[in-house]
């Protein structure tokens, strides 16, 4: 009978250690969206598959980003803030160590953090944390070299969707159409990111457990999107900017993310009255749409390839996106045709390719309908205010259009509640910081002979618990752009030349109601925080004050 007991504790505390396993863990990262794009934070584009993963986990409500790509994906992979690991402003050397261009040694990205705990290490999608220069490249800080084992995805930030440049498999430079390992019947880039991620679920046959990043291009400029997913939106956008961004006040009062005593901040530039080809104008949204519509579809079959793999239950899934709804008018004039010729086997090294593969050239401006590869178009500053209801201002700025992102978090086995919201402030530093904590990786002081700088976030595992953090200031610069946000006070100002602005962001998060001539004690706290951050974090000097 004692041994019969000591048995059944052995089965117990196996069952239980097996329970305990650590997850795999999926970031899934989006591109130049804004904060109520998606369904489930107050959209009306179609994300069935993100709004399961929400109703069956949680949403963030005031989880932030740095306000541009670069900076986004530096302070993601690495846990810092984006100048401590050199990557201040994008990809070009300033001079100055938080200005370098790309992501330094003195930092450890998530994968060569996670590797170190056993953990396999996946990625699909766009880099952007390093030069692209096609003619000389260093693949110095290509993702194989800083701790991914498989890579499918492009070194630079931007381009063709029908004919990404800079497509790379591992280590070299590939072409979409001369690729024997992935011959869809139509190339589609986030599709292209979708299957790989898959394929890499699917061929995951260790025992450890996984670390992936997913880091799609949708929804950045060009407007490009495949005919079966614009044909969803036909119409949906005749009525307007005005029409749309109503809809939404509405869908996200009822969801409880806006409150009603919030003033909504006002409708950017021209109205809808102002727009003399409303076709082409609504076209654009119709396929920023599509471009949204067809991730969530991906996001579909990477979920159930978890799930048919046995894997769902004990992976982690976030998904965020790495700054606001973008207003850079890219491509919105016309340019004239450029005469020249693309084989088949030739690689796309030019952001924007001057012909299709079919040798058409790739028009832009009011010409040419966004959607197609012929085209290369962004949807514009006015739908961008759309994307960023409820807030002020877009991507590059640091008022909450330009930072504020939905973060989604799904983990059966290890969050047992549903469909419930976090308030709690959070950064994207603290997603290593999560990471490490999960996947129990002692974060080295020491990384191939250089020191490492600490991690700046907190684990958000306290909060998926309904606890709240430490209270702490979270800081942001980008541009000269510059914000503190500390619990109910946010301090922000837009460019060097800027006057400070004080907000209660609890009370008034759409920051229209400055109230820094009421607290002026408040906001000197603030900005002599901000200055002291500024010097430690590697932000000042700006690159600017070392020109002679």
């Amino acid at each position: 009978m004692k041994k019969l007991g000591l048995l059944l504790f052995a089965i117990l505390l196996f069952t239980h250690c097996d329970n305990q396993k650590r997850p795999n863990i999926i970031v899934i990262l989006s591109d130049d969206m804004g904060y109520s794009d998606i369904g489930c934070y107050g959209g009306e584009i179609n994300t069935p598959n993100l709004d399961k993963l929400a109703s069956n986990g949680l949403r963030f409500t005031q989880f932030y980003n740095t306000g541009r790509c670069c900076p986004t994906r530096a302070s993601l992979l690495t846990g810092l803030y984006s100048h401590q690991a050199g990557m201040g402003q994008m990809t070009s050397d300033r001079g100055l160590p938080g200005y370098s261009g790309q992501i330094n040694r003195e930092c450890v990205t998530i994968a060569e953090a996670m590797k170190t705990a056993g953990y396999s290490t996946y990625m699909a999608g766009k880099w952007h944390v390093t030069p692209y220069r096609p003619n000389n490249q260093s693949k110095d800080n290509w993702p194989l070299q800083r701790g991914f084992d498989r890579y499918y995805g492009t070194i630079h930030g931007a381009g063709s969707f029908y004919d990404p440049n800079s497509l790379s498999r591992d280590n070299e430079f590939i072409s979409p159409y001369n690729d024997p390992e992935y011959t869809p019947e139509t190339y589609y880039y986030t599709d292209a990111i979708s299957d790989h991620a898959t394929r890499f679920i699917r061929e995951h046959e260790t025992d450890n457990p996984f670390f992936m990043y997913v880091a799609y291009t949708a929804a950045h400029w060009p407007m490009h999107a495949l005919e079966n997913d614009i044909a969803k939106y036909e119409g949906n956008y005749d009525e307007g900017f005005a029409a749309i961004r109503k809809i939404r006040v509405a869908k996200m009062k009822g969801l409880g993310v806006l409150p009603d005593e919030w003033e909504i901040s006002p409708l950017a530039r021209k109205s809808w009255s102002e727009i003399e080809n409303k076709a082409w104008e609504a076209r654009g949204m119709e396929v920023y749409a599509a471009m949204i519509d067809n991730m969530d579809q991906g996001i579909g079959r990477i979920v159930a390839e978890l799930e048919m793999q046995r894997e769902l239950d004990n992976t982690l899934i976030m998904f965020l996106q790495d700054n606001g709804g973008c207003h850079e008018n890219y491509g919105r004039r016309e340019r004239d045709p450029i005469e020249a010729t693309i084989g088949p086997n030739d690689f796309q090294t030019k952001m924007i390719p001057d012909v299709t593969r079919d040798n058409i050239p790739v028009m832009m401006g009011q010409d040419v309908m966004p959607g197609g590869p012929e085209s290369f178009i962004a949807y514009g500053l006015e739908w961008a205010n759309v994307s960023n209801t409820p807030f002020r201002l877009f991507k590059t700025y640091v008022h909450e259009g330009g930072i504020s992102t939905p973060l989604i978090v799904h983990w059966p086995d290890g969050i047992k509640v549903k469909n419930e919201w976090r308030k709690t402030p959070g950064h994207l530093i603290d997603i290593m910081a999560t990471c490490v904590d999960l996947g129990e990786v002692d974060y080295p002081t020491e990384y191939n002979g250089t020191e490492i700088i600490p991690l700046e976030g907190a684990s958000l595992m306290p909060v998926f618990k309904n606890d709240l953090l430490d209270d702490r200031m979270l800081f942001f610069e980008h541009l000269r752009n510059r914000a503190v946000r500390d619990n109910q006070w946010k301090l922000v100002a837009k460019g060097l030349k800027g006057p400070w602005e004080l907000y209660d962001v609890k009370a008034d998060r759409t920051e229209m109601n400055n109230l820094i001539d009421e607290n002026p004690e408040k906001a000197n706290e603030l900005i002599d925080a901000w200055e002291a951050w500024a010097i430690r974090a590697r932000v000042k000097p700006f690159p600017e004050s070392q020109k002679k």
